[in-house]
């Protein structure tokens, strides 16, 4: 059984790591700056402590620690999300280097908002485009761009000979929590108001939260290292999104949404609208040169096992 330490574990991710990876494969320890119970290990994310003693030895790291990117994409907010990543990376991977025993992979969350906004070609990781050069789009979107290209460069020039290393560039993960990215589109939808968001063109890159563990588990057990998009084969555009999910949750319809409505929405929700007006097309070719197969390809198929879910 391997033993995997899961940094910032107490988010949406790291809880369907603990509904869905396999407990007769892997043991789990959370690694948080609020540690929720007795099995759980503390750190702060910037600095070394006793928790390095807990990585030495063990086999497997999943590093998803940053702050959430639902918030007001306001200057302090931006650094926080900056520092909370690059910072908590650097420290993971000099202790990493100090470790006798150190763990043989370390997945680190990685984001495909590294790619460029696009209608044309899906992004992959051979051919994909790096974003931050793209015309008419907000000056925000390329600070996050910066965000997701300095996190994986604190990856990258980690010392840590023995380790593989893989930065998960996922898509937006679709599961059952609270406050989560299909929570709050389900909210919406049964609101009425989930119709289309703009022209409705723009691709949206989601992946269903058990293929996502799977792709984790499927990465562990494999030789990939590098960069590694985790989403479905099939990002489609928001409108049939939006559709599909009207169809998952029996609504017969939602009120579309033109940009200035979305960017007044967004302020209201605490978020951004880069979040659903950001063209994100993107495939998993390594995982799927590789032989993954996803359980969900197809949106439709996901929204509905999800509504189920969330009714149950």
């Amino acid at each position: 059984m391997k033993h995997v330490l899961v940094f910032g574990g107490t988010g949406h991710m790291g809880a369907a790591i603990r509904r869905h990876m396999d407990p007769t494969k892997y043991r789990i320890t959370r690694v948080t700056r609020n540690p929720k119970s007795s099995d759980d290990v503390h750190w702060d994310g910037c600095t070394l402590g006793p928790w390095v003693d807990v990585l030495d030895g063990s086999d497997v790291v999943i590093n998803l620690a940053g702050r959430r990117v639902h918030c007001r994409y306001n200057e302090d907010n931006l650094k926080e999300m900056m520092s909370s990543r690059v910072v908590s990376t650097q420290v993971l991977g000099e202790a990493i280097g100090r470790c006798s025993r150190p763990p043989g992979v370390w997945l680190q969350a990685s984001t495909a908002t590294i790619y460029a906004h696009t209608f044309g070609d899906a992004n992959d990781e051979a051919t994909g485009v790096m974003g931050g050069n793209e015309p008419d789009v907000p000056k925000v979107w390329n600070t996050s761009i910066q965000i997701a290209k300095n996190w994986e460069e604190a990856l990258e020039r980690a010392s840590t000979p023995t380790t593989r290393k893989v930065a998960l560039r996922t898509a937006i993960m679709m599961g059952i929590d609270k406050d989560s990215a299909f929570d709050i589109f389900s909210r919406l939808t049964r609101m009425g108001l989930g119709g289309r968001l703009g022209s409705g063109k723009q691709y949206v890159s989601w992946v269903h939260e058990l293929d996502m563990v799977r792709a984790m588990e499927f990465i562990i057990e494999s030789e990939l290292e590098g960069p590694v998009n985790i989403s479905s084969p099939n990002p489609l555009p928001q409108a049939a999104f939006a559709k599909d999910l009207q169809k998952a949750w029996g609504m017969r319809f939602g009120l579309p949404a033109a940009p200035w409505m979305i960017s007044i929405g967004a302020w209201i929700l605490n978020g951004d609208s880069e979040l659903v007006m950001k063209s994100r097309r993107v495939v998993p070719r390594r995982l799927l040169d590789a032989g993954l197969e996803f359980m969900f390809t197809e949106w439709g198929l996901a929204a509905r096992d999800l509504a189920a879910r969330m009714r149950s």
